[in-house]
């Protein structure tokens, strides 16, 4: 196959949905996945019998969801405007307002499903401000209790999103317990809640038997259907990106020049400021370039059993979680293919990118 392309192996997102129906087996909790952060629905047959069904934060990833996911459909936006609201309740099962003043603006549009509020409790697991939903002047979601108290006879549920790549269970039971002590009351009047995504609970060692029963004793202590939202934790390690070298250069250290870019492909290596992943060791020493122009365009640095030379194949790890929902035409740098390797090994082309889609994106 031609690189770039990323390599998505059912197999390994098999065995993170075996953990999946473990924990929902096990809690009661049903879980949604997080299209923010995975949308490639080529590989939906084999996540689609694991899952409840989808979260969206857009009207297109709401219809997207609907369409190739099916089951069950939550909406979620920051902001619904005049001209989405209609659509959005024609394809969700549930609607999740950011605020109370769309929950108001939009009652009579919305009355026909059941609906929800954001909750901010006020505190995360982030700590990257870009990501932290309760940074100063947050606009994401609710807190007040006493505005919550007024409007609980509106909606059914509340979603509450404040974990972040959290692999602490006991950090997750403890900011648990502050929502319970701080909103127990409230919560209480509903059917429903969210405790959206970032609770790594697929990784290597997570205590998954204990998320279960913090999980089912919440539930029934409120007497609440429970949901999660999993967006990395349902496809953590299960992709690469697949790049070839195609110069070599020496400046006080070993560059290579690969067919790809950071900046394009795998964005949130440079938003947060992190370094791609490589199962590669050895003593020769290469610092890991993408191609466009953009001077920090760097994937990280990395050690190999050989010098590298020109044509050889590199695979970039964890490249499914907020890298294909991302990836841009940045420099006009050919977009990765997407490559499915099934779960009896075969390789399959889902979809390629060329000329006309860089096109058609500009204009």
């Amino acid at each position: 196959m031609q690189t770039p392309y990323y390599l998505i192996d059912k197999k390994l997102i098999a065995a993170n949905m075996a953990k999946m129906d473990q924990l929902r087996a096990a809690s009661g909790a049903k879980c949604l996945l997080a299209l923010k952060c995975f949308a490639t629905w080529p590989v939906f047959d084999v996540m689609r019998d694991h899952m409840d069904g989808i979260t969206s934060s857009s009207l297109f990833e709401l219809r997207l969801g609907r369409e190739k996911f099916g089951k069950e459909a939550h909406a979620y936006s920051v902001a619904w405007s005049d001209n989405e609201i209609d659509e959005a309740v024609g394809y969700a099962d549930k609607i999740i307002f950011n605020s109370i003043s769309q929950l108001v603006r939009f009652d009579d549009r919305s009355k026909g499903i059941k609906r929800g509020l954001r909750l901010n409790p006020g505190f995360s697991t982030s700590d990257f401000d870009l990501a932290d939903p309760a940074r100063k002047f947050s606009r994401l979601g609710e807190w007040d209790i006493d505005k919550l108290h007024g409007v609980a006879d509106q909606i059914s549920g509340v979603m509450i999103h404040y974990n972040c790549e959290n692999e602490d269970f006991d950090q997750f039971s403890d900011q648990l317990g502050r929502i319970e002590n701080d909103f127990g009351e409230f919560l209480a009047k509903l059917e429903w809640v969210s405790l959206g995504g970032g609770i790594h609970f697929t990784g290597a060692n997570y205590p998954l038997d204990q998320l279960a029963d913090r999980l089912k004793s919440f539930a029934k202590r409120f007497d609440v259907q429970v949901y999660l939202e999993p967006g990395e934790a349902a496809i953590t390690g299960t992709a690469s990106l697949e790049v070839t070298v195609l110069d070599l250069l020496e400046n006080e250290k070993s560059l290579a020049i690969v067919d790809s870019s950071v900046e394009a492909h795998m964005l949130d290596l440079l938003v947060y400021r992190e370094s791609g992943k490589m199962n590669t060791r050895g003593k020769h020493r290469y610092q890991i370039c993408g191609k466009s122009c953009l001077a920090g365009d760097i994937f990280g640095e990395f050690s190999f059993p050989e010098p590298l030379k020109i044509g050889d194949r590199l695979s970039i790890e964890d490249a499914a979680g907020y890298t294909l929902v991302k990836k841009n035409w940045f420099n006009g740098v050919k977009m990765p293919s997407i490559v499915i390797r099934e779960e009896d090994g075969a390789l399959r082309l889902a979809r390629e990118f060329g000329y006309d889609e860089f096109v058609s994106s500009h204009g």
